[in-house]
């Protein structure tokens, strides 16, 4: 029997303006099931131009979206059915609880059962709190209760627009999680963020977008083996001794740090060349940490208007400061 395999997503060309502005400029943009993809970009980048078109909350001026195999035109229609999510902060009635206001999302969908909301609150840590006031919700809370939201819908396809904004370490962690649960489930995912560090864990590809045009579209592994060095801070037992032992590995460059220790710029695969060195050394690794990531970096590199010298030819220290001032 023909199985027929679609995309969640699949847009072609698209163009947004806004009277002189062009804010979305021949995009294309597709989403696999289960990929759990990053949409990344400086602000004004279009980002959000684009979920809008994605969500048919706006008609775009010039291409086409297919979602899930279906063209979505102005109307959205039946095509949305299987599309969660939300752009910008999720927006409730602050007089009711959580699970009200949830109630509420449920009949106006045509949808029914009390079963499916309390699963949602549960997937999203919420229970305790659900019939509390939204009014009395932390911005964190509120994003929580967005992504409850989102999935009373059981999507295919969900579309977010910055969820971790307001989350504590842990919550932002929860959230990962989920993501993964459902990417697991076949469920399509798009994270919209500037939160990179955030991105970086859950992300199997991205795509970075430039005042309105995709400068950069692939996957995870894609984008590891392209970047620039990243930046690491190293502590050693005897950072002179390292010092030496660093200029045997091609391509790493390490200086003393601004403050203690040692900041080195490489790829991963020199790192670990390195480690290995200083241990034939009998040079003990104290710490090692990575500041500047092959996200972070390439992020850089592809959005940052940058007068100065190619950040291959920065020391480590510089490189480590310029990506970090301009994050």
């Amino acid at each position: 029997m023909y199985i027929r395999v679609v995309d969640a997503v699949r847009a072609t060309g698209l163009v947004k303006r806004f009277g002189a502005t062009t804010a979305v400029d021949g995009v294309d943009l597709v989403i696999e099931s289960g990929d759990v993809r990053g949409l990344l970009g400086p602000n004004g980048a279009g980002k959000t131009t684009l979920l809008r078109m994605l969500f048919g909350l706006i008609r775009p001026d010039g291409g086409t979206v297919e979602l899930l195999g279906n063209t979505l035109d102005h109307l959205g229609g039946d095509v949305l059915d299987a599309v969660g999510g939300f752009v910008e902060d999720p927006s409730f009635y602050p007089y009711l609880s959580g699970r009200s206001n949830l109630k509420l999302l449920t009949k106006l969908d045509g949808r029914t059962g009390t079963g499916e909301i309390d699963e949602a609150l549960g997937r999203v840590d919420l229970t305790a709190r659900a019939d509390d006031r939204v009014s009395g919700y932390s911005t964190g809370m509120r994003q929580r209760l967005g992504l409850a939201a989102a999935l009373l819908r059981r999507p295919r396809l969900l579309l977010l627009d910055e969820p971790t904004s307001g989350l504590d370490p842990a919550g932002a962690r929860a959230v990962a999680k989920l993501v993964h649960e459902l990417s697991s489930e076949g469920v399509a995912v798009l994270l919209s963020s500037h939160q990179i560090g955030e991105l970086e864990k859950v992300c199997g590809s991205y795509t970075v977008l430039r005042h309105g045009r995709v400068v950069w579209d692939g996957t995870a592994a894609e984008l590891e083996a392209q970047a620039p060095d990243s930046a690491y801070a190293l502590f050693t037992s005897d950072d002179a001794q390292a010092l030496e032992l660093a200029v045997r590995v091609p391509g790493i460059r390490v200086q003393r740090g601004t403050r203690a220790g040692l900041v080195a710029a490489a790829r991963a695969e020199e790192m670990d060349e390195l480690v290995a060195t200083l241990g034939d050394a009998h040079v003990l690794i104290r710490r090692l940490e990575l500041v500047v990531s092959p996200l972070e970096s390439m992020f850089f590199a592809l959005t940052t208007e940058h007068d100065g010298p190619a950040l291959d030819a920065l020391e480590p220290q510089q490189l480590a400061d310029t990506i970090l001032a301009g994050a």
